[in-house]
């Protein structure tokens, strides 16, 4: 069969016209899709955030990888391709958790990893025979999950393109995450030797680990340290902010080549980080562990959500000066966002408090709930509000010069995803209470066809 992946954009209107551009990195699903997918098959891959869909092209099968704020834009290409008659199967996070709502726009829905599913769903598919649901016994093994398709991804478009999994899951299980949803209760890992010989393959000075927790096996995070030790690559990751207190696990981090961590803090509030159910975190501890991880010479990205039912109009100040005070280097706020599948979710479902189920809207960017203390005009100005001062012009001068003292090498990427953020917030127009009514799933549907 002539198969074709695609990863739907945040960044395409209906048309395939592109209305702005994130942060692009590869569909690591969908290269794990395609070395799953046997060699009698041919495999294209289409990333919207690189490429437009060609809709007239000769193709026996379309997979699309789903998440709750692509999921519109994935149903209108589905639609498209299942109007020629093409078969079309979703997967990915958004499918898993509302699979008969996908399963209207869709011939056959994987729920959960396509590993152990994804070559019988290609044998029905061959014989005319889809199943609407496929799901697999059991999670899958870790050590059977092929090297990922790179030859499929284009030369450009990527920030980087040498991204590997090293494990799946998280051990935590925070209120607003859909992680442990999709993947399971159980933290897997690699074998390290496979991803050795996959970081040999890629050629790559440089590698982006995407695990959810690079260091949620500790004993698995020091074996893989020790060995990328050898390999004498630089690295960036994420991991959760108890990463300093286990100082020689510290110490094998910065020998193993990590240049850059990305890091949950969530919020300045003890209180809110309990209503997150993030009890790992210790908001007395921030402003030394930033330090340490500096003093190590890696740079910090730094994860905030404003809108726990805890925060009032404050939140912003105290966040804003708790950032700039500490030095770190980078941030990401985002608005709380209940995704389907999560307790966030089921509590204020539950509350009556969401506002809209225009799923695109659920990017961590717009207000989709009531929140407790504020109102969601409120929510949404002050969480752009602070994102424009952090990403001021003066900010980032500030933030620059002291990099330059203490780790001169991340510079010039520091400084041009500095520009990036700054760039992307000052064409920010959206606003909050331009999210259509509350739709049921009906309605919902019959909108989207």
């Amino acid at each position: 069969m002539r198969i074709t992946l695609i990863a739907p954009s945040l960044y395409r209107r209906a048309d395939g016209e592109k209305i702005g551009k994130g942060f692009s990195y590869p569909p690591m699903g969908l290269l794990v899709v395609a070395a799953l997918t046997p060699p009698q098959h041919s495999v294209t891959l289409v990333d919207e955030n690189t490429k437009a869909v060609d809709y007239e092209e000769e193709v026996d099968l379309v997979g699309l990888s789903v998440t709750t704020p692509t999921a519109p834009r994935a149903y209108e290409i589905a639609a498209r391709f299942r109007a020629r008659g093409v078969k079309v199967v979703m997967g990915g996070i958004h499918p898993t958790v509302l699979p008969d709502e996908a399963a209207q726009f869709a011939d056959a829905v994987v729920i959960g990893e396509a590993e152990g599913v994804w070559q019988k769903l290609l044998e029905d598919a061959e014989r005319g025979k889809l199943k609407r649901f496929y799901k697999a016994s059991s999670l899958p093994d870790p050590s059977l999950i092929p090297t990922p398709r790179y030859d499929l991804l284009p030369r450009n478009g990527y920030w980087v393109k040498s991204m590997i999994h090293t494990t799946r899951g998280c051990p935590f299980n925070c209120a607003f995450c859909s992680v442990t949803r999709f993947f399971g209760g159980t933290f897997r890992t690699r074998p390290v030797n496979a991803v050795i010989q996959e970081i040999r393959k890629l050629k790559s000075k440089f590698v982006g680990f995407v695990d959810d927790n690079i260091i949620g096996n500790k004993r698995y995070a020091r074996e893989l340290f020790g060995a990328l030790i050898g390999e004498r690559i630089y690295w960036a990751g994420q991991a959760s902010v108890n990463v300093v207190r286990d100082r020689k696990l510290l110490k094998l981090l910065r020998k193993s080549g990590c240049k850059g961590l990305f890091i949950g803090f969530e919020s300045v509030s003890q209180e809110s980080l309990k209503e997150a159910g993030k009890r790992q975190n210790r908001v007395r501890e921030y402003k030394e562990a930033i330090k340490i991880l500096h003093d190590h010479g890696i740079t910090v990205e730094g994860a905030f959500i404003f809108g726990f039912d805890s925060d009032d109009e404050s939140v912003f100040e105290q966040t804003l000066e708790f950032c700039f005070s500490s030095g770190v280097d980078l941030v990401q706020f985002s608005i709380l966002t209940p995704f389907p599948g999560t307790r966030l979710y089921d509590r204020l479902n539950s509350q009556g408090r969401i506002l809209t189920r225009d799923w695109s809207r659920y990017n961590m960017s717009n207000v989709v709930f009531k929140p407790a203390k504020m109102t969601a005009e409120r929510l949404y100005e002050g969480w752009l509000s602070a994102y424009r001062r952090f990403y001021g012009r003066l900010a980032i001068v500030r933030r620059l010069l002291s990099l330059r003292r203490r780790a001169p090498f991340a510079l010039i990427p520091l400084l041009v995803l500095n520009l990036t953020y700054r760039k992307r917030l000052y064409k920010h127009d959206e606003t909050p209470h331009s999210a259509p009514p509350l739709l049921d799933l009906p309605e919902t549907v019959k909108v989207l066809k």
